[in-house]
């Protein structure tokens, strides 16, 4: 049984990184939202957007990160995994459909197991492991849910106005991952906000530990 009084959990990720993270998330959300256009160039600009941003930051934070070993590594790897998207997404914006859904389902494939691993390796260890579970295994569901989508799909209905339309597949899986990003960037922010108290715990409890030895 874990005491009242125990110490919190260290983490190796400043709570400053999943923030980073979560603004692009939240603002490709909203673009998503309110764009008419659900085409897959836009699937396509919107992932290269993302994927940019946040390589980047996973990259940079893990680069100057002082800790060392498998987990940096593997960090390193999922930001390079996740630029490469960027750069193959960025250079094919009019790829259509199928290259689409293969670009977003590969690292929504990679990058999620990766993550997914690294928060059930740290589980015990690390304040940020059960942030990094549930990112994880969003991602990785992510992909697994495109896939389902028949590539071929087109539903016709009538909109509340009366006007004929049609519902596609490119309209499903951009509406997919503009969901994603929302409940992305909602968690992240709240796994911030969460990690920073956190520290400021972990510091108190590290302070009268202090004061009690002396």
């Amino acid at each position: 049984m874990t005491s009242a009084h125990a110490e919190p959990l260290p983490t190796s990720t400043a709570w400053y990184v999943p923030l980073a993270r979560a603004i692009p998330a939240l603002a490709l959300a909203i673009v998503v939202t309110f764009s008419a256009d659900h085409s897959a160039r836009l699937g396509l600009v919107t992932l290269a957007s993302f994927t940019l941003v946040a390589g980047a930051v996973l990259v940079t934070a893990s680069v100057i990160s002082p800790h060392k070993g498998v987990s940096r590594n593997l960090w390193i790897t999922q930001g390079v995994v996740t630029v490469a998207t960027a750069i193959a997404a960025f250079v094919a914006t009019g790829g259509g459909q199928a290259y689409f859904v293969f670009l977003l389902t590969a690292f929504a494939a990679i990058t999620g197991f990766i993550e997914l691993y690294l928060g059930l390796r740290s589980r015990g260890r690390d304040a940020s492991s059960r942030d990094w579970v549930f990112v994880g295994a969003l991602t990785a569901l992510l992909a697994l849910i495109v896939l389902l989508v028949p590539p071929g799909f087109s539903q016709p209905y009538t909109g509340p106005d009366g006007i004929d339309r049609e519902l596609t597949a490119s309209i499903v899986v951009v509406g997919l991952l503009g969901a994603y990003w929302a409940i992305l960037g909602v968690y992240l922010v709240i796994a911030a906000f969460s990690l920073k108290w956190s520290n400021k715990d972990h510091d108190s409890v590290a302070a009268a530990v202090q004061q009690k030895e002396d």
